[in-house]
């Protein structure tokens, strides 16, 4: 089981503001240096909450491009790329030439989108967002994996559209689709090479949601065992700092403790971990970093 972490590119109560490029750097530099596997990336324009100011974030794809050079080994994915952002055909076209950027380690998470406020400041359509997700995966998929597709939907349109040059890989960077709705489920069974969910805690919570999809697998003909599975874990130290509000529940503890949690997942069969930790500083990087190894150390005797 692989394990990585989410570089964050927003507005940081530890700082009081967002982390500048060099900032951002040094934290993906400092997890592939820790034996991390990954880093991740949100892709948000902005987060705004009623009556509450608005917290900035970084363009999520820019700082990924910069990231897939400066790092050597990690594997680099979005959790998850907002679909209405970019038009599918030109984002399959990105996807493909950061893949040749980074010689074959992105990953391309790809959701519906949730948080209104930024598609309305941006000027985004915000209704049909699964219609229109539908429809982009029609034109995304084959573009990855075949390098060409012709399409005409009510939304999207790719008409004679190709992909080259190719990338390293010759069917593409694999495509991670997130999401917990009915329809997520399915479109995730019949498109995606990686279904990711989160935000999860102590892995007793992966448990519905699994049989979520894999119930919409077995309808749709998949085989589930050919849908690898991967959670995204929020992480906190209380006693280095109060986890933000939003951070319900949580793995926590000592690194024997966090160690014990990692493995459950991998007990679980899930492929991939990303951690959402806090706080965001060098301090928890460091301790999850000790519990990466203990876990490493367990899986080792164990086999």
């Amino acid at each position: 089981m692989k394990v990585g972490i989410v570089v964050l590119l927003r507005d940081l109560q530890e700082l009081g503001r967002a982390p500048r490029y060099t900032e951002v750097r040094e934290m993906a530099l400092r997890a592939e240096s820790a034996g991390f596997d990954s880093i991740w990336l949100y892709d948000h324009l902005l987060y705004r909450s009623e009556d509450q100011p608005t917290v900035g974030i970084w363009e999520c794809w820019t700082m990924l491009s910069a990231l897939a050079e400066a790092t050597r080994r990690v594997e680099l994915g979005t959790l998850v790329v907002c679909n209405q952002f970019r038009n599918p055909a030109i984002l399959a076209k990105m996807a493909v030439t950061l893949d040749e950027v980074s010689k074959g380690r992105f990953i391309l998470g790809l959701g519906a989108g949730w948080n209104k406020a930024e598609f309305e400041a941006f000027g985004v359509p915000f209704d049909n967002r699964v219609d229109r997700l539908e429809e982009a995966l029609q034109i995304i998929k084959p573009l990855l994996t075949e390098g060409h597709v012709d399409f005409a939907g009510k939304f999207y349109q790719a008409h004679h559209c190709e992909i080259r040059p190719r990338g390293p890989r010759a069917s593409g960077p694999p495509l991670l689709i997130g999401g917990l709705g009915p329809r997520l489920l399915r479109l995730t069974a019949q498109y995606a090479d990686i279904w990711n969910t989160g935000y999860c805690s102590y892995p007793n919570s992966l448990a519905e949601p699994r049989s979520k999809l894999e119930t919409a697998c077995v309808e749709l003909g998949r085989d589930p065992a050919t849908l690898p599975v991967t959670a995204l874990v929020a992480l906190a130290y209380p006693d280095l700092q109060t986890p933000e509000t939003w951070m319900k529940e949580y793995i926590s503890g000592s690194v024997e403790e966090v160690a014990a949690a990692i493995y459950s997942y991998y007990q679980l069969g899930v492929s991939h971990l990303m951690f959402h930790f806090g706080p965001y500083a060098a301090t928890a990087l460091a301790r999850l970093a000790e519990a990466l190894q203990e876990y490493h150390e367990v899986v080792a005797g164990s086999e």
